[in-house]
Formats: C-alpha cells, sequence, structure tokens
C-alpha cells in the first residue's frame, strides 16, 4: 500500500465551509493521470493538487479536474500554498510554484497568500446569443462582448447587467458544447461562462461572480481563482473598473462566501501580471492510499 499525506483545504476564505475546497496531495506528482482523476471524483471536490519536487521551481504542482489535468488552477494555488504553511513546510515571506502555465510567484502578507498569474492573454470575442443560450439567459442580459482570457487558464469572461441576471442563470449542456465548438475548447467542461456583475455581494465587494459547471463536476465552482484574475484582466482592458486594486466576491449564494483581493501589476493596456490574494483554512488532513497497479 502506498499512502499519501493530505489536506483539506478550503480557500478564498478564513473559516470552515466557506469559499472553495480543495484536496492537496502532497509528495503525489508522480502519480498517475488516471489516479488523480480518480482522486477527485472521489472527494466530489472541483479540484485537487498533487506536489512534488520541481528543478526549476520551490515546488511542483499538478491540477486535476475529475475529466482532466488543468495547466493552473487559482483557488487550489491557494489551498496548496496554505496547506505547505500548515505543515511548516515554507520558510520566509515568499516561494515558487512549478505549475503548467509557467512558474507563479507566491508571497505572503501575514495570513494572506498572493499569487501572481501571467501577464493575460485575449482571445476571440464571442456571440452573446451564443453565451447566453449556455446559461440560459437572454443576450440583452448581457452587458459588454463576452471575450475569453487567460491568465493561465482560459475563461470566456461575461458581464452581466445585474445581480437578478447573475443569479437566473442555469447551464445548457447543448448550448455549452454549441459555445466550445465556436470558441475551440477542448471541450464542453473547459469553456463555462465566467459570469460577473460590477458591485459586490457585500458592501466591501467591488464585482459579484459565478461560475456554473458541466458534468462530471460539482454543478458550481464556490470561489474561482483562475477566473477571477482572467475576469479582472478583461475589467480593466476595456476601462469597465477604474481601481487597480480590488474586492472580488464569490460563493454567497450556494452559502459558501469567498473574497479575494486582486490587483493590477502594470497598466491597464499592458498588463505584466494580475496578483490574487486571499487566505486558505485547513479544514481536515490525513492519509489516503493510492496504491496503484503495476505498469506493462
Amino acid at each position: 500500500m502506498r499512502w499519501f499525506e493530505f489536506d483539506w483545504v478550503d480557500a478564498f476564505t478564513d473559516r470552515a465551509f466557506g469559499g472553495n475546497g480543495c484536496a492537496v496531495v502532497h509528495d503525489g506528482a508522480e502519480l498517475s493521470v488516471e489516479t488523480c482523476m480518480a482522486f477527485v471524483r472521489e472527494t466530489s471536490l472541483v479540484e485537487c493538487t498533487f506536489t512534488g519536487p520541481s528543478e526549476q521551481a520551490d515546488l511542483r504542482v499538478r491540477y486535476f479536474l475529475a475529466s482532466r489535468e488543468i495547466p493552473f488552477a487559482g483557488h487550489p494555488t491557494i489551498a496548496t500554498v496554505a496547506a505547505l504553511r500548515s505543515r511548516g513546510l515554507v520558510t520566509g515571506n515568499s516561494l515558487t510554484l512549478e505549475t503548467g502555465a509557467g512558474i507563479i510567484p507566491i508571497r505572503f502578507t501575514g495570513d494572506e497568500i498572493e499569487m501572481t498569474q501571467r501577464a493575460p492573454e485575449f482571445g476571440p470575442e464571442v456571440s452573446a446569443e451564443a453565451v447566453a443560450r449556455a446559461v440560459s439567459l437572454d443576450p440583452q442580459d448581457i452587458v459588454a462582448p463576452p471575450q475569453v482570457v487567460s491568465t493561465g487558464l482560459p475563461f470566456c469572461i461575461t458581464l452581466l447587467r445585474d445581480r437578478a441576471a447573475l443569479e437566473r442563470a442555469r447551464i445548457d449542456i447543448a448550448g455549452l458544447e454549441a459555445l466550445a465548438v465556436q470558441t475551440g475548447a477542448g471541450g464542453a467542461d473547459l469553456v463555462e461562462p465566467f459570469l460577473v456583475t460590477l458591485g459586490g455581494a457585500t458592501d466591501a465587494g467591488d464585482t459579484f461572480s459565478r461560475l456554473i459547471l458541466a458534468p462530471p463536476s460539482p454543478p458550481e465552482d464556490p470561489f474561482t481563482g483562475s477566473a477571477t484574475g482572467a475576469m479582472a484582466a478583461y475589467l480593466w482592458q476595456r476601462g469597465l473598473l477604474a481601481k487597480e486594486s480590488f474586492v472580488a466576491e464569490q460563493g454567497h449564494g450556494m452559502g459558501r462566501a469567498g473574497q479575494a483581493r486582486v490587483t493590477r501589476q502594470g497598466p491597464a493596456d499592458a498588463m505584466t501580471g494580475v496578483r490574487v490574494a486571499g487566505s486558505g483554512f485547513v479544514l481536515m488532513r490525513g492519509q489516503v492510499n493510492l496504491t496503484e497497479e503495476p505498469r506493462a
């Protein structure tokens, strides 16, 4: 039997059962893709991470959905670093992570963990009609051209007119599959629109967002750190948000309120990165038996 240490961490929150959960499997980066995906499905979480040694950074992190490996994800990055700190495996005020999206710098301010996502890549604009169909809304609910944006993982950023529209959104699998074809995404589970409104869920927030998901993932993501970086870049680049640093909120409608501080790096028309910061709460820890069958 092969036992691995793991931590279950709620990210973008400082309390139990808030934000977005992620299980961090220490020294599990060597495991097969099939085993890692099976572990995610067993947890019923959206994503899990598996760490290992790196020759390029302080640590290597692999990110998995239930359906595939992805290059990077935001809340699992916060969760991974919170787990490392809780075990005394991080010294100093910074570290670097090797990910499929490149080297991610991390720095600490008290309990806050800040990751610097890479400079945004602005992809194609997508028709409001196609996006509206994918999330069961009227095209008039969308008030700016939806666009694929990535700061490490691509999302179709979609600005809605108000919170009422945000709360009405429901996934339409056929519409989502059509959107995946239009955007050239590798599957419906990689093109879910990231829906955002200006104005927070609370008085402290500047934006409020949702990410409703396609199977085999859970129905909705409580907090999406990588999409938050892409969303911020979209708003800044289009002049829709004047603040160089703002508070993003997500998950409140699920009873899992999450919050991040988002800061622009560089001018709005030539961003060199997006800094996304939040806390992590270690909810539980233990060991998991991930024995693999010998490979032929």
